[in-house]
């Protein structure tokens, strides 16, 4: 049977007791980091490996949303612009974006991606979400990203429910707090909301004092009355990285209450072995409603690849926008907090 998570593997190719716990957990899906990327040949490899064990239509997942947040790096890859360069370009370079990382994600066999970002840029936005986000055209350009990866055979993930924008604090650091009135939640839910018929999307590690006093991810309150009710979100519902240091507990206890909460899927990212058999020993399996969720992705993922547009005409789009002058770099943020 399935289980309700997401699970990663240490590095570039499965040692025998992955192998084995990855055939006794049988997640839903396998995230992939930079740990687990050195170039094509080998990632191919490592994703052929999975599906051997899990089967064919097993959740391939990474973050490519471009700019800094990418698992898909040069030299190996093509560079991609940030979601704040695209935010100030015409809708078509959005579209012309997700269409190329398609493509690079099919050659690999990677089938989901965790973008957009939908979250909305505040003055007070931490750096660790700054640059990933579009800006004034959010709702608009987030939908043209999701649906032109629908149509290229990549199931997209919006993030992070129901907004991270006025968090002051790294969630993979702390636990964030959002105060503020209704007013101030509902303009963070509307870019979400404008996109609730998305297939997947992803919880936030926040407390929103008004909803519940536990981060969103683990609050049956937060769940049902804010993402699930008035977002209108009825896809498929999977956390934030669970070994983010925004929530508490052990690996198994985190997974266990989240989707106790109302979440689909766990995602667990840190790639050790002792967490992947503490999962494997809950049995979390998945739920029938959940069930019909990841139906749905896997349907997508089926398809195969659509549009072709230019690169060269895309590079030359967006090299007409200088890149956000960033200091804070949320990749390597995760690499450290994972090698802890």
């Amino acid at each position: 049977m399935t289980t309700a998570i997401l699970a990663s593997v240490a590095g570039t190719s499965l040692t025998d007791e992955e192998k084995t716990v990855l055939e006794k957990l049988q997640p839903a899906g396998v995230s992939l980091f930079g740990r687990n990327i050195e170039d094509k040949t080998q990632l191919k490899l490592l994703v052929n490996s999975i599906k051997e064990i899990i089967g064919d239509d097993v959740i391939i997942a990474v973050d490519q949303e471009g700019g800094r947040v990418r698992r898909l790096a040069e030299p190996n890859w093509r560079s991609y612009a940030s979601q704040y360069v695209l935010g100030q370009l015409p809708a078509k370079v959005t579209e012309m974006h997700a269409a190329l990382i398609a493509e690079d994600m099919h050659e690999i066999g990677i089938n989901f991606n965790y973008a957009p970002v939908l979250d909305i840029a505040y003055k007070q936005t931490h750096e660790v979400l700054k640059s990933r986000c579009f800006g004034k055209k959010t709702a608009e350009l987030g939908k043209i990203m999701a649906e032109t990866y629908i149509r290229n055979g990549i199931c997209p993930c919006m993030k992070h429910m129901p907004g991270h924008g006025r968090v002051k604090t790294d969630p993979h650091l702390g636990l964030p707090i959002i105060e503020g009135d209704d007013k101030a939640l509902e303009k963070d839910l509307t870019p979400f909301r404008e996109n609730n018929r998305l297939p997947a999307g992803m919880t936030a590690h926040i407390v929103l004092p008004q909803i519940d006093n536990v981060p969103v991810t683990m609050s049956a309150k937060a769940i049902k009355e804010v993402i699930r009710k008035r977002i209108g979100f009825d896809g498929l519902l999977i956390t934030d990285a669970i070994d983010m240091k925004a929530l508490s507990g052990s690996i198994g206890e985190k997974a266990k209450t989240s989707l106790s909460a109302g979440c689909d899927l766990v995602c667990y990212c840190g790639g050790r072995i002792d967490d992947l058999c503490e999962l494997e020993a809950q049995k979390l399996y998945i739920g029938n409603l959940a069930a019909e969720r990841l139906e749905v992705v896997k349907d997508i993922i089926k398809k195969p690849q659509s549009d072709t547009p230019s690169y060269a005409e895309y590079m030359a789009e967006t090299g007409r926008v200088p890149a956000y002058a960033e200091t804070y770099d949320a990749t390597e943020v995760l690499n450290r907090m994972q090698r802890a």
